[in-house]
């Protein structure tokens, strides 16, 4: 078999929910500034107590139960994050030990969030070499960690926690993982940071809103031609979300004009790579999308990169 597919999918989000109001009373905004702005009503928030592998761990236990799967059944498992403290053990090697998986091939990629397409296509790749036969590939951030609270414009976008998804190996001649269309403009890699000692999440807002709200569309379609679908096609879109404000007209520009719009950051803020997976596995809890409709992923930000795919829905 040299083609891929999603098995399952899981998210984990923290108990703690921040409301706008209450962030109203930590700095100086309001509900009404917030949803004008970036549309986000509330978001979740770890605790001290609870790493980035913890969130991870929750999601993959969930996607491997959904899955029928135990533990070693996974010979690679990746983990998009930016928001790891150390350099070593990494997060997979985390992640795995957690779960108790014997042997795996185990690595972080870090492409902020466009991280989970980036992962999610290192892990097609793999299955279809023949390097992997099923892999868990997970998106957990911890934003919390390294916002500046003091600082209106970043601190009310941020949220924490954790989606994955099982990849196996599945015939070519089924639909599966499409071909991933991917790249960055590193020239205005700037425009999205997280520098510093400690680390802190910065951006320009105006610049990272004009790029992506015209420059994406047309790569969002090329994804969909290289998948043999145009965007009527599609199920669903689910996005990076970071804004509503970019979502939307994002969406409208794409042309999907019979998809489900995933619209989670309303509820969950802007999880960085932790944003799609949990997005499209809130879809396929609530029964919004059904077992093999194609399913758009789109990745964008940090770096100024992208990644996106078509996806059959588990």
């Amino acid at each position: 078999m040299n083609g891929s597919r999603i098995a399952a999918v899981g998210h984990y989000q923290p108990a703690k929910v921040l409301t706008n109001e209450a962030l109203a009373g930590m700095v100086d905004t309001s509900d009404e500034w917030i949803m004008s702005r970036v549309g986000i009503r509330t978001r979740h928030i770890a605790g001290p107590d609870e790493p980035v592998d913890e969130l991870a761990g929750h999601a993959a236990a969930k996607a491997l139960a959904a899955a029928g799967l135990g533990p070693e059944a996974i010979d690679l498992v990746v983990v998009a994050t930016s928001t790891a403290v150390d350099r070593s053990p990494n997060m997979a090697a985390r992640v795995a030990n957690r779960l108790s998986i014997p042997s795996p091939a185990a690595m972080d990629v870090n492409v902020v969030c466009a991280g989970f397409t980036h992962a999610l296509a290192t892990a097609d790749h793999a299955v279809r070499a023949g390097a992997a036969t099923r892999a868990l590939v997970i998106g957990a951030d911890k934003m919390s960690d390294i916002v500046d609270w003091t600082d209106r414009t970043t601190c009310v976008l941020v949220g924490d926690g954790a989606g994955a998804a099982v990849v196996e190996a599945a015939d070519s001649d089924v639909p599966g993982i499409g071909p991933v269309l991917w790249g960055s403009v590193p020239e205005m890699g700037h425009a999205v940071r997280i520098e510093g000692t400690p680390a802190r999440f910065a951006q320009e807002g105006q610049s990272v809103y004009r790029w992506a709200t015209t420059k994406l569309p047309p790569i969002a379609r090329a994804a969909c031609e290289k998948a043999g679908l145009t965007p009527e096609d599609l199920a669903a879109v689910v996005l990076h979300q970071a804004n509503l404000r970019i979502i939307e007209p994002l969406a409208q520009k794409i042309g999907a004009v019979n998809a489900v719009i995933a619209r989670d950051v309303t509820e969950s803020g802007n999880t960085s790579a932790a944003s799609i997976p949990i997005a499209f596995s809130k879809l396929v809890e609530r029964g919004e999308i059904s077992s093999g409709d194609p399913v758009l992923l789109f990745g964008f930000g940090g770096n100024l990169s992208y990644a996106g795919q078509v996806v059959r829905c588990p």
